[in-house]
């Protein structure tokens, strides 16, 4: 860690003053910048689209809303929930994507390794076929228990080391994966509905969704805060971080508990959204260093950037229709998992 001392050739020094201080202006303005391009893409996500509306008519929409007014409407009634599907699931996402990459020791692992896209989606194929379920505010709640079950039962079993964490993710999805083209080929109804929600969405969700969700966000996002000092430890390895007095157990089981919530709630709002989790812990790391109290912040910021930014950009791509946020993110976060196999990563993961 930058302030904690170290030991060179039997004596202990410190960093040097001036260079404790401008890592933290660098840390400071990288944590202003992305404040400010989350305000910006917030007000562009309110504003663009197919219909484009003035940010003062946004502002009175939001502050002083005129019944009968079309752009009004449009803002309060399909933009709003939007944006806060955007914000909740993307802070989400980078905060979970950060906790599984500091907790596995894996630069290439994501919410999605452990297994919680699959068990979504199959609780969701689920309540299409056996009960009939189609609103987005019915099977959002059976997009979240298969998540966190999925996610459990992955914890569960491999808990005790990060390699088997990956293993027994990617062995529950190979599992859950023909069970859900099998019930898509016996019912094409439920293959129509899982479609649209499967590439990844954040239209279609209405505020009393995120309402019931969002206390969720707000736990897990807690504990992302609690664990980042003993993920600096962790990243160290086990032994040293249990020679350091942290209980390695505790503190695994507790990040998989944090992760269950944050990756849960983000694949019930918008679908199994793909590389958010991997790409923005990334970004977070060159831009802050290795140190996961600050990366957390970050991430917590940069994961709605890039979401809502990708949703924005499948508005404006093509005339009169648009791309799904998910189709977008991962246009986007492709290129950072090539960098990352090819080994142009910062250490510390």
């Amino acid at each position: 860690m930058l302030t904690s001392p170290r030991e060179t050739s039997g004596e202990v020094t410190r960093p040097r003053p001036d260079l404790v201080r401008q890592r933290a202006r660098r840390r400071t303005l990288a944590l202003l910048t992305a404040l400010a391009c989350l305000l910006v893409i917030i007000l562009a996500s309110l504003a663009l689209g197919v219909r484009d509306i003035l940010p003062t008519e946004v502002w009175n929409a939001l502050t002083a809303p005129v019944t009968g007014n079309q752009d009004h409407r449009v803002v309060l009634e399909q933009r709003l929930p939007r944006t806060g599907v955007g914000l909740a699931a993307g802070a989400a996402l980078g905060l979970a994507g950060t906790l599984v990459q500091g907790v596995t020791r894996n630069p290439i692992a994501d919410p999605g390794l452990l297994g919680l896209n699959a068990g979504a989606s199959l609780a969701v194929v689920c309540a299409f076929w056996l009960l009939g379920i189609t609103a987005p505010a019915g099977y959002v709640w059976f997009a979240f228990l298969g998540a966190a079950a999925a996610a459990a039962l992955v914890f569960s079993i491999g808990a005790g080391q990060p390699v088997r964490l990956a293993l027994v993710g990617a062995t529950v999805t190979a599992l859950i994966t023909p069970l859900i083209t099998l019930v898509l080929l016996r019912d094409p109804t439920a293959f129509n509905l899982y479609r649209f929600w499967a590439v990844g969405s954040l239209t279609g969700r209405g505020l009393d969704t995120i309402a019931a969700l969002w206390p969720f966000v707000a736990v897990g996002a807690v504990l992302a805060g609690a664990l980042a000092h003993r993920l600096n430890m962790l990243a160290l390895g086990d032994d040293v971080a249990r020679a350091l007095g942290q209980r390695v157990g505790t503190t695994r089981t507790l990040a998989g508990v944090a992760v269950v919530l944050l990756a849960g709630t983000a694949t019930a709002l918008a679908g199994p959204i793909a590389l958010v989790g991997l790409a923005v812990p990334h970004a977070a790391r060159r831009l802050v260093g290795t140190d996961y109290r600050w990366i957390t912040a970050l991430a917590a910021m940069l994961g709605p950037v890039m979401l809502l930014g990708a949703d924005v950009i499948g508005r404006l791509v093509l005339p009169h229709t648009e791309l799904e946020a998910g189709v977008v993110a991962a246009l986007i976060g492709a290129p950072v998992l090539v960098a990352v196999a090819r080994g142009r990563t910062v250490a510390g993961v």
